[in-house]
């Protein structure tokens, strides 16, 4: 569904992106791994269209990801993405966020909208905050708030850029939990993440980012248990046991 070939990205003298290949296929859950500054929310932004690339191209269902590219609407309908900020309007109730894509990108009347936003509301365990503003909600509950605005536009896959790591420890799960859920769904998915534990119970396959290039790619048991590079074995030792 989603192919990556030679991407390269710079910002400046800075070379982010050194030539990365992957494909993720449809209903598959990718979570990508690494340090930070590797390139890891990089890579999810000129997926979305949000970030241009210098070389390489970047294809899903064979259209090309380009910012000028007239398929670029459409391609973010398809491919719908969470932040790590929740990047909620503040001004705006739970459902009220989660019905302004639909309304006002794809054209979906407002009585609509109105029942499938409290739909998606309700299965991110959010039914009793529909009238709730972003200041009232915690972190967990705006991040679920962000997760079923994305899927209120029906995409084909999300891309979710550290969901968790703006969360309080103690939120973390809830968040956590709506996105297994998704992935037991069948919803694709590319997840940059630190959270190993979830990455292991829910990905495909893990990618390990290191310096703009994937260094190690495979199960996601496969490179969290036993990896083989260097790199990710340090990487990993230093995660999973840091003191």
């Amino acid at each position: 569904m989603i192919t990556l070939e030679n991407v390269h990205k710079r910002f400046g003298q800075n070379h982010v992106l050194r030539g990365v290949n992957a494909k993720v296929e449809n209903g598959e859950v990718v979570c990508i791994v690494g340090p930070s500054g590797s390139g890891k929310s990089t890579i999810l932004r000129c997926i979305n269209g949000l970030e241009s690339y210098e070389e390489g191209a970047i294809r899903i269902d064979e259209k090309m990801v380009d910012r000028k590219s007239s398929h670029l609407r459409q391609i973010r309908q398809e491919v719908a993405m969470v932040f790590q900020r929740f990047n909620l309007f503040p001004h705006r109730t739970a459902l009220e966020n989660v019905m302004e894509g639909p309304i006002y990108v794809k054209g979906i009347e407002r009585a609509q909208a109105r029942a499938a936003a409290t739909q998606y509301l309700e299965k991110v365990g959010l039914a009793d905050k529909l009238s709730s503003y972003p200041q009232q909600l915690s972190g967990g509950q705006q991040q679920r708030v962000a997760i079923a605005r994305a899927l209120a536009m029906e995409p084909q896959a999300i891309l979710f850029d550290e969901p968790t790591s703006a969360l309080d420890p103690e939120l973390v799960g809830e968040v956590l939990n709506v996105m297994a859920d998704m992935a037991r769904a069948g919803m694709t998915m590319i997840v940059v993440t630190h959270e190993m534990a979830f990455a292991k119970e829910v990905a495909d396959r893990v990618l390990f980012f290191d310096q703009g290039v994937i260094v190690e790619q495979g199960k996601a048991t496969d490179i969290l248990n036993a990896p083989q590079h260097p790199r990710t074995q340090d990487f990993l030792r230093r995660v999973l046991h840091p003191f």
